[in-house]
Order: C-alpha cells, then structure tokens, then sequence
C-alpha cells in the first residue's frame, strides 16, 4: 500500500499557502466559473453524485465543473455527462495530487462525504469550500468556510448530496443524460438476459448461494438467458453459485460493465455500486437488502422514474445503527457491523427466493420495452 504521508505534507504545505494568500477576503462566489467536487469515495457513492452534479449544471450552464474520482471509476465519466470532466486522484498517490494542483483554482469546492477532502480542495486554491457539519474528528472541517446540515428526514443519499448546492432540486434522471462509454468489444449475451451479481465488497452482503442457483434456474425456465457478473476476487463466490458452469459468467471493465447493464432486461444484486451504476444504465433492477437502508440508497427523486424495487425484511432487530459518514442522523438505520461481529448474515438469509422472484417478475413486466418477457409460471422456484 503506497504511503499517504507524503501526499499528506504535499497537501498541507500548499494548503496552508493559499489560506495565507486569501486571509480575510474569502466570499462565496455568486456566479463560480471553476467548481471542484472532491471526494475518494466507493462506487456507489460516486455515481450518486449524480444529482448534485446535474444541480449543478442547471445552476452554473457555463461553469467547468471538474469532480475527483478514484482512477477504477473516472472511465465511466468519459461520455462527460453534464459536461462534468473527471480527474483521477488518490491521496495515496502524490503523482495524483501533483497533477490536480497543476489546474489555476476554483471559486467554488464543494465536499460530500469526508471532509478530510476540504484540505485537497484548499490545496489546489479553492476560494470557498462548502461540506456537510458534524465530520469527526474536528480538524478536518477547518478549511471549510460553509457548513450545511444533514436532513432531519428520511432521504436518499443522491438527493442528500445535491443539497450541498444551493437551488432547486435537479429536475429528475433521464438515460440520455450520461452517454454510455467507450468499452472493449465483448460478446454480449443472447437477448433478453438477465444479469445476476451476486458479489459486494461486503461479506455480510451476501445471499446464500443455493438461492441465487434456484433464481437463475427459475429465470432460465421464465425464457431469459443469465449472466453472471462477477467482479476483482469475486470468482470463488460465483463457483459456490454456479459449481457446473451451466451459466454465462462475465469479469468486465466497468465500462463494459455498463454496456451490459443498458442492454439487459433484469438486473438482480444486492446492495453494492453494481445497483446504482444500473440506475444510470435505466435496467430494471431487484436490490436485495440486508444490512443496508434502501430508504438511503434508493432512487429518491432524482431517480424517481428508474425500474427499480428493493427486496428487504424491515425492520430488522439489528439494523438498529445511524451513522452515515461519521455522522449521528436519528432517522438512518442500516448496520454496519463487521464479520467478527456477526458472524452469520441473518438479514440477507431472511431474504426469501420467493419474494425475490415476485420481484423480478414485476419488473421484467415493467421492462418489456427492453426486450424482456413477462412472466406468466405461476410455481415457485425451490431453494
């Protein structure tokens, strides 16, 4: 793993610079040329700034906004959807940092998630910086010259992210809006397909994998072909899924990822950054739900009109945890425990194959359009 102190130095030296230089005249900027959104988050975090960057394009029609992005993530942005360029960055990679701070500054830097990011975001001559209050521990928010507090109801996180901008909310997703890629070929599947993900970054994510067998054979007998997506180090996972190999199985570029997806009839996945990058896409998705909220990670309303529904049991005694980002949000319950703390995933085994299929059946009726067949077998599938 690279070593984060020189980045650190890298950052503070010329952080501590620009605040010098701009010691007592720091404004808000009425109409910002220059926005930075900066942030290293996950996947699914990153394509849920979508809204506040589609705000943001509806707020500044001129302005470059240029976001941060995790090197794995920034070819997805490639299409530039809201004219939003990405850079790629890595607080371990001081190379990263170098050549972000070779850009003449913004006027505006706005931060979701960890506010540790404020201070890249002064470094890099950002003349006013906006972030969510109450990060932990205090000293980094110090660079940030406006706090803006969390919601006090239930909200999706993508609609969360665009009240970092001031203004009316963004009008809401449409597929047009971000262009697909550029991918390597690949040989798709037959049409219609399903695609089913079984993996996430999380062990207690996943569902057991008989019952993903049972899916994809009930599937199969619905008239879809299936598809298995696996992503880095995932292959065991789809081998205790699929032992005979009778299913296709894919280990894409997220690029190709996303081609995929927009071609598919039926996406199934639990709660990882696969489910938001099919919103994007516009496939009809199933979202299985264990530990996570889909109140927090659902579509809101930017993504209001997305084929999308959740299968989850709720409530669940242990999803009983409020914090998102450090943060104490009274209205959030997910749980965050780690394998030691729970050893045996209870909220995803209540998950029935059942409810999960009836799912699937209403949003391959929903998805028709696409390519897809509706369900008429009546019989339950078996574990």
């Amino acid at each position: 793993m690279a070593n984060r102190l020189p980045g650190r130095l890298f950052t503070l030296r010329l952080a501590a610079g620009h605040r010098l230089s701009t010691l007592g005249r720091r404004r808000r900027p009425q109409h910002p040329e220059r926005i930075l959104v900066c942030h290293h988050l996950l996947l699914g975090d990153t394509v849920m700034l979508a809204p506040l960057l589609a705000k943001l394009r509806a707020l500044h029609p001129r302005a470059q906004i240029i976001m941060t992005s995790p090197r794995a993530f920034a070819p997805l942005f490639a299409s530039r959807p809201w004219g939003v360029t990405v850079r790629p960055f890595d607080p371990r990679r001081l190379e990263t940092l170098r050549d972000l701070a070779r850009e003449p500054g913004f006027d505006l830097a706005l931060i979701p998630g960890d506010n540790r990011f404020s201070w890249t975001a002064l470094a890099l001559g950002a003349r006013w910086i906006v972030a969510f209050e109450g990060d932990r521990p205090a000293y980094k928010s110090l660079p940030v010259d406006e706090l803006r507090a969390w919601p006090r109801e239930p909200m999706a996180l993508g609609d969360i992210f665009a009240t970092l901008a001031e203004g009316p909310a963004p009008p809401a997703f449409e597929t047009r809006q971000w262009p697909a890629p550029a991918h390597r070929p690949f040989e798709c599947p037959s049409s219609p397909f399903a695609v089913l993900h079984p993996g996430a970054g999380m062990r207690l994510r996943h569902w057991p994998p008989e019952r993903w067998r049972a899916l994809a054979n009930a599937l199969e007998h619905r008239g879809l072909a299936v598809a298995f997506t696996v992503g880095p180090g995932e292959r065991p996972l789809a081998d205790a899924v699929d032992p005979q190999r009778r299913f296709q199985r894919f280990e894409l570029e997220l690029t190709q990822l996303f081609s995929l997806l927009r071609h598919a009839a039926l996406l199934v996945v639990p709660d990882t950054g696969v489910s938001h990058l099919a919103r994007v896409a516009g496939t009809p998705t199933v979202t299985l739900f264990g530990p996570g909220s889909a109140q927090l990670f659902g579509p809101g309303d930017f993504w209001q009109h997305a084929p999308w529904t959740a299968v989850t049991v709720d409530p669940f005694p242990c999803r009983d945890q409020h914090l998102l980002f450090k943060r104490e949000l009274p209205w959030v319950k997910r749980c965050g425990r780690s394998p030691r703390q729970c050893p045996a995933p209870r909220c995803m085994q209540a998950i029935g194959i059942d409810d999960v299929m009836a799912a699937c059946d209403r949003m391959l009726a929903r998805g028709a359009g696409r390519g897809a067949v509706t369900a008429t077998d009546p019989r339950p599938a078996s574990q």
